[in-house]
């Protein structure tokens, strides 16, 4: 029997140059591995058609998002509203096949009733309204605070709404299937672990780095303010190498990280030198603002670097805490990164780190559960 599957993202997946695609596009790869057609839709993020993605599937469109206040609406959060497209649902309905909506973004056809025998499946990325509430939380703009107050408040009505409409949920975190089951009554909601590049096996070095990092999207609001946090607040008190390494700082991030000699700061690297200094660093510090979703930077140090201090903030409900130290609060960072900077990482460690890992994050078990799941099959 083919399998056909009608996948719609909320953006396009390729180049890979930031973590909130990694699953989207590494899923195409598995999925091609098990004979899945793929009919592929995206909704374009100003990067173009993309070459790459057809070698994975069997056909991709591409859809214009509605901007600005064409995409508005008081009944609906903007991320779903923006992508409502009745070209795409007019190519959707020329077949039957199982569509699988990337994300609640993607989610709008879940409410027009010529979908009502279709089977349906959403990938959870995040609690939206969650993460949107975070984001109210740390946005120094006033304009931003507005907005992501409103899409919060939106979006829970929403998720509610939806929570019964689909055949199945798959979340990226035990902890964001647990909240849909409590919060919304969602009963089918499973977890299922994120998709990672095809290269990505456990490189961690033995033996120590010279300095503590930490890494990700510095244009994020909430990023920058944990970066600003650790540095005034742990390594303003012990002095120890300190890099700050992601895309797009701010002035005000750079004028902080150069006023230290023991911190430093690196704009902009291209993945090589990122992944560079992934494997070089010691200590990985890691805490987040936000309670949902899977932190992909923290899966990249876990498969590549040494030591990983996180808050639970970071781990709750990954599957991932027993392979990070846990800190919740700066003299518990410190105490942690003062205990650990001169103790080596040993092969028990890596060995460790590489079974839990490689039984979480198989791709190829994660696209046979796929199959199954909606075919009933991994045949």
């Amino acid at each position: 029997m083919e399998k056909h599957l009608h996948i719609i993202s909320l953006t396009t997946p390729f180049p890979v140059d930031y973590g909130g695609v990694l699953d989207l596009f590494y899923k195409l790869h598995a999925l091609k591995q098990q004979s899945v057609q793929i009919h592929f839709h995206c909704f374009e993020n100003g990067s173009g058609e993309q070459i790459e993605l057809n070698k994975h599937c069997a056909s991709v469109n591409y859809y214009k998002r509605r901007k600005g206040i064409k995409g508005f609406s008081f009944l609906l959060p903007f991320i779903v509203s923006s992508r409502i497209n009745e070209t795409l649902f007019q190519n959707l309905l020329k077949d039957d096949f199982p569509i699988l909506m990337e994300g609640i973004h993607c989610t709008y056809l879940l409410n027009d009733t010529r979908f009502n025998n279709r089977t349906k499946i959403v990938r959870l990325h995040n609690v939206e309204y969650k993460y949107y509430h975070q984001l109210f939380k740390s946005a120094t703009s006033l304009f931003h605070k507005i907005y992501y107050c409103w899409e919060s408040y939106q979006l829970k009505k929403y998720e509610k709404n939806i929570a019964t409409k689909v055949n199945n949920f798959w979340a990226v975190t035990i902890a964001d299937a647990e909240l849909y089951r409590k919060e919304f009554n969602c009963k089918a909601i499973d977890f299922l672990p994120i998709f990672i590049p095809t290269g990505w096996q456990l490189k961690c070095l033995e033996g120590k780095g010279n300095y503590c990092l930490y890494h990700g999207d510095l244009s994020v609001d909430t990023n920058e303010k944990t970066v600003i946090w650790l540095m005034e607040k742990v390594f303003e008190k012990i002095k120890l190498p300190f890099v700050i390494a992601g895309k797009n700082p701010s002035k005000k991030l750079e004028r902080l990280a150069h006023a230290e000699q023991h911190t430093c700061l690196v704009a902009n690297p291209s993945e090589k030198e990122m992944q560079d200094m992934i494997a070089k660093a010691h200590i990985h510090i890691l805490p987040s603002l936000s309670t949902t979703g899977i932190k992909i930077k923290l899966l990249n140090a876990l498969f590549n670097g040494r030591y990983v201090i996180a808050n639970n903030a970071t781990v709750e409900g990954s599957g991932l805490e027993s392979m990070c130290m846990i800190a919740d609060d700066a003299n518990s960072i410190i105490e942690k990164i003062t205990e650990l900077f001169s103790e080596p990482f040993n092969s028990e460690m890596i060995e460790e780190r590489k079974k839990n890992l490689g039984k979480m994050f198989c791709n190829e078990t994660n696209a046979k559960s796929i199959v199954e799941r909606i075919w009933g099959t991994a045949e």
